[in-house]
């Protein structure tokens, strides 16, 4: 059921309970929890966080916990899937889920008494009408009745054949529901795609509430930025979004020229501002640099060229056809010091979750990433930009190497490309948000350099090693790159049938459907049924 007073129906109802919080592994996500979390702390509402990477980690939570809580809090998952079905809670287990994944299984949006959804409900969400998916259970039909009943036997014959004539219109019609039904849902659930941003739901909550404080603003604008450099939402989501955003920072950051000058050196203050995409790392732009300046960092470069820079990034684009490198975003100052991109820290967050080095329990990269987004643990901040600048520097030489060797490869209905195991940085791709961004800028580079008008119009598929030892691979479809895509990504799906038409050994535990794990001696039959499936 859709929660229409996050308020009253939400947060008033478990502010006086013990919470579990289940939080997916993605930076939307943990800004979500930053802000719930700064309103538990302000109510003293009694609350126990645990991450959850997959679904085989969602059930495991809830299996250790039920007996504890009563209410649960889902964070970016729980919505596309029939969360009754899998966790068979008892009756008074309550599911509170705040969730940008679409579409939204029917049974959570049509269940009155345990399921509640914090969505955005101006979302263009289309769930089919209740009538068209769920009807009552017919009464079993009664066995005719062989005695006589002291009719004339013409008169009981006549209602016998009546009856066994409603009967079979009956049997046609649940038929043609039924296969209309069918229909419906096949089309409702064909494509995942993602609606607002998780943090903007709860800096909503915090704003109605008037408990919203800059530092939640912030993470709202990451949270937004987040699906923004995973390409989760189209442009026009963004700029709609960042244009509500943009209206609270100026109620939250309106100074004046003196108020600015007297700053504390504890402050902090979020300014509007155009970057330029990270898509440029692609292309040869510091090559017109000169060595030692590249090697600098950009506060230490050379005056003139830092002012230049930016018009030779353009510049230097247009040769490649690349159109609209401007994007609206943020950046945030610690006080005289520190100034960050929005998509800075969404890229050392994520590079911290997903760091391969092993430095403790598997729950140490979620946490590192969850205090990263505080202001006042700048170290661990910093340890994400190095992480994400290994990163980039990989996927820029990943992506160099597979247009170079001719890796993308066309398929018919989809590009394909596998990395091989020996490939240097491989581990990182072993992620599944480092392999998506790398799907993505893949793509991006070889619709740039191809000649191929056709290849320009197609999706992409991309695989990894996952587990030497287990012997799997990780892999993800990801939808085509143009200009007018909807960002709806049908190979959730696609993965599914392949499989099952196979029988070939999958996981399919991401919350992302189009993101699975396969066994690496089924790849040749999985493709070939996925090859046959979309042509």
């Amino acid at each position: 059921m859709f929660v229409s007073d996050c308020r009253r129906e939400f947060y008033d109802v478990i502010v006086s309970q013990r919470v579990l919080l289940l939080v997916a592994s993605d930076v939307d996500a943990l800004c979500a929890c930053k802000i719930l979390q700064a309103l538990f702390q302000c109510d003293h509402v009694q609350y126990t966080l645990v991450p959850v990477s997959g679904w085989q980690e969602l059930e495991t939570a809830f299996l250790e916990h039920k007996d504890q809580f009563k209410y649960f809090v889902l964070i970016n998952c729980g919505a596309n899937v029939d969360l009754l079905e899998i966790l068979q809670p008892e009756e008074d287990t309550f599911f509170f889920v705040c969730d940008s994944h679409r579409p939204i299984n029917v049974v959570n949006v049509y269940n009155d008494t345990q399921i509640k959804l914090l969505v955005k409900q101006d979302d263009d969400l289309d769930v089919p009408a209740y009538d068209d998916i769920f009807r009552d259970e017919e009464d079993e039909e009664e066995d005719l009745e062989n005695e006589s009943d002291g009719s004339e036997p013409s008169e009981k014959r006549r209602r016998f054949e009546e009856d066994v004539i409603e009967r079979t219109m009956k049997r046609r019609q649940r038929r043609e529901w039924e296969a209309r039904r069918q229909e419906i849902l096949f089309d409702y659930e064909q494509y995942e795609y993602h609606g607002t941003s998780s943090a903007m739901v709860m800096f909503d909550l915090a704003w109605i509430m008037s408990k919203d404080l800059n530092d939640m603003l912030w993470w709202a604008i990451v949270g937004l930025t987040d699906q923004w450099v995973q390409d989760k939402i189209t442009q026009m989501k963004y700029v709609t979004d960042i244009g509500i955003l943009q209206r609270h920072v100026s109620r939250h950051n309106h100074r004046n020229e003196d108020e600015e000058n007297s700053l504390s050196i504890d402050c902090m203050r979020i300014a509007f501002e155009y970057e330029n995409t990270i898509t440029v790392c692609l292309y040869g732009i510091a090559d017109d640099l000169p060595l030692k300046q590249v090697k600098q960092k950009f506060n230490s470069m050379d005056m003139s060229l830092k002012e230049n820079l930016r018009e030779m990034i353009e510049e230097s684009a247009n040769k490649f056809g690349m159109k609209d490198l401007r994007v609206q975003t943020f950046s945030i100052h610690f006080g005289f010091k520190n100034k960050f991109s929005a998509s800075d820290i969404v890229y050392a967050t994520a590079s911290l979750m997903e760091n391969i080095e092993k430095e403790g329990p598997e729950t140490t990269n979620f946490i590192k990433a969850l205090d990263s987004l505080s202001r006042g643990n700048l170290d661990k901040l910093h340890q994400g930009l190095d992480l994400a600048k290994k990163q980039l520097r990989a996927i820029q030489q990943t992506v160099a190497s597979c247009i170079c060797t001719n890796l993308v490869i066309s398929q018919g209905p989809f590009l394909y490309c596998s990395l091989m195991e020996g490939t240097p940085d491989v581990k990182l791709f072993s992620k599944p948000v480092s392999l998506c961004l790398l799907s993505k800028y893949l793509l991006k580079s070889f619709v740039c350099s191809t000649k191929n008008k056709r290849c320009k119009l197609l999706p992409l598929v991309m695989a990894a090693p996952m587990d030497a030892e287990q012997g799997t691979v990780i892999m993800v479809g990801i939808p085509p790159e143009t200009e007018s895509s909807d960002k709806k990504n049908f190979f959730g799906r696609a993965f599914e049938k392949a499989a099952d038409s196979t029988n070939s050994r999958t996981l399919h535990n991401h919350f992302d459907m189009s993101i699975i794990e396969l066994k690496t001696e089924d790849r040749s039959k999985f493709l070939d049924a996925l090859i046959s499936l979309l042509s």
